[in-house]
């Protein structure tokens, strides 16, 4: 970036002051911050606001009702913050989680990003701290930091501040650190700093791995997906029980999915090709005494005992029945027999009586294991 150099004289002996641009004194900020990629971008239409809107006109958002509520606001981000011209966009790992302190172990299979602290607390506090340092450097701009709960297409502000491009498993990836990341920003009313950047280039290639991998055939095309057949959303988002096609496709995910991420080349060079292919496997059996200890304990713990249990992490996102629900589904994958009294005192159950039905139907014609 270009430099600014006064000339002064004091004493006769010529000295220079530097005035760094707005971007040198931002990046100045940015040394010490926690996050591991970051950029600039204009707050401008998004590229991607056409497919987003026939993406929920076809109804593959399930009934995550909120996304239809939030197009107006991503279409036009002024809308949200009416001053803002640019978003400082931030990339923060999740592998190994920053803030895991919070999450108890299990043999759970639980997807990476929510083995630990709730990022939408977290990393907003990391940003609005950032917000404070930029406030004091810019009096008269306004900063708010935003995650995805915020009604924004975050992957296409990273795309259009040069930040990755979007994989064919819709995710954000970069070449230096996969897609393993949050992503936040900060809408800001200061003038985009920085050059408008080059679309960067797509390094998917002809590698189809995250489709194929997927068990419930949750992508249509490369870049689509029906997050009804999702399994994080099936697991997660979704109130409803999965139709029983789906149940035995979903295998021993507990709370999320990582396979569409584990088994990308990018991920698989940022983070090892043998812990990645660790992780896309599945875990029914490697500790099946101790994934029935925790299975039982879901089930026989109150919804609120659970709700305790989990504050502070991603899975405090489910309620209770929920993770009961996804607990009964991983007992009948992973076959465990020994869960039948456990599971027949859900009969009659308002919202999990069907569920118990067909599980107790599978297990009392198998053995744990087969």
């Amino acid at each position: 970036m270009e430099i600014f150099s006064i000339q002064i004289v004091f004493n006769k002996i010529p000295r220079y002051i530097t005035v760094m641009t707005i971007f040198e004194q931002i990046s100045h900020i940015m040394e010490d911050s926690p996050f591991d990629l970051w950029s600039w971008a204009p707050l401008q239409r998004p590229f991607s606001i056409d497919f987003y809107k026939q993406w929920i006109d076809e109804g593959l958002h399930g009934d995550m009702s909120y996304l239809e509520k939030h197009q107006e606001f991503k279409e036009s981000p002024q809308k949200f913050l009416p001053q803002a011209r640019s978003a400082l966009v931030f990339l923060r790992k999740y592998d190994p989680h920053p803030y895991s302190e919070s999450y108890q172990e299990s043999a759970l299979r639980v997807a990476l990003y929510a083995q630990g602290a709730d990022y939408h607390h977290w990393f907003k506090k990391e940003m609005q701290q950032t917000a404070e340092k930029l406030k004091e450097l810019f009096p008269n701009e306004e900063f708010i930091a935003l995650t995805d709960s915020s009604p924004v297409l975050e992957r296409d502000l990273a795309f259009r501040a040069g930040l990755g491009w979007v994989g064919k498993n819709t995710c954000l990836l970069t070449r230096q650190q996969g897609s393993l990341f949050f992503i936040g920003e900060l809408y800001s009313t200061l003038q985009n700093p920085t050059p408008l950047r080059d679309a960067p280039r797509d390094f998917c290639g002809t590698c189809t791995r995250c489709l194929d991998i997927c068990p419930t055939d949750a992508f249509i095309a490369p870049r689509k997906l029906d997050a009804s057949l999702c399994i994080s959303y099936l697991t997660i988002e979704s109130k409803e029980i999965p139709k029983s096609d789906l149940r035995p496709l979903i295998g021993d995910w507990f709370f999320g999915c990582d396979l569409c991420q584990t088994v990308c080349p990018w991920n698989q060079k940022s983070y090892g090709k043998e812990k990645m292919k660790f992780l896309s496997e599945a875990t029914l059996l490697k500790n099946p005494d101790h994934l029935i200890r925790d299975l039982r304990w879901v089930l026989t713990s109150s919804n609120k005992s659970l709700q305790k249990h989990f504050k502070g992490t991603a899975l405090s996102r489910a309620s209770g029945n929920q993770l009961k629900r996804n607990a009964l589904i991983v007992a009948t994958n992973c076959r465990a027999k020994e869960l039948l009294p456990e599971i027949k005192n859900l009969l009659n159950h308002k919202y999990l009586d069907e569920l118990a039905k067909w599980s107790i139907n599978i297990l009392s014609d198998s053995e744990c294991g087969e």
